[in-house]
């Protein structure tokens, strides 16, 4: 292998991990607010956001030019306001705000599921019965 193609794919896991990394932190924030039932605004989808890449720990993981990498271009404004998050049929999202809106979509599909009513256990006894 030459040392453009070991350098790209070092580029491309670096970037998978520092991926998986901020979505995890997104989604442990997301939690907070789904556990409150609090509803995914606009304006809480900048603070969870700007939680997300402030985080320390995601910081100190990655280096300068991957964490540029998932700040949203000053460009793509979107609301502050408190009005429900609809992006529509879009599906060019910044990575944030996808992994908020996907943790909330997940969340709403598991409160629609029934709740499957647990059999009541039967104890197993060694010596039969």
């Amino acid at each position: 292998m030459n040392d453009l193609t070991t350098d790209h794919a070092l580029a491309a896991l670096r970037y998978q991990t520092a991926a998986r990394d901020l979505e995890r932190i997104v989604r442990n924030i997301a939690a907070r607010y789904i556990v409150q039932e609090v509803p995914l605004t606009w304006r809480l989808l900048h603070a969870v956001e700007a939680e997300a890449l402030a985080d320390l720990g995601f910081a100190s993981r990655h280096d300068a030019i991957m964490l540029g990498l998932f700040q949203r271009p000053s460009d793509l404004p979107y609301p502050e306001t408190d009005d429900g998050v609809d992006f529509g049929t879009s599906t060019a999202l910044p990575a944030v705000f996808a992994f908020a809106v996907c943790a909330y979509e997940e969340a709403a599909r598991r409160a629609a599921q029934p709740v499957a009513q647990a059999a009541p256990l039967k104890r197993a006894r060694a010596w039969g019965d």
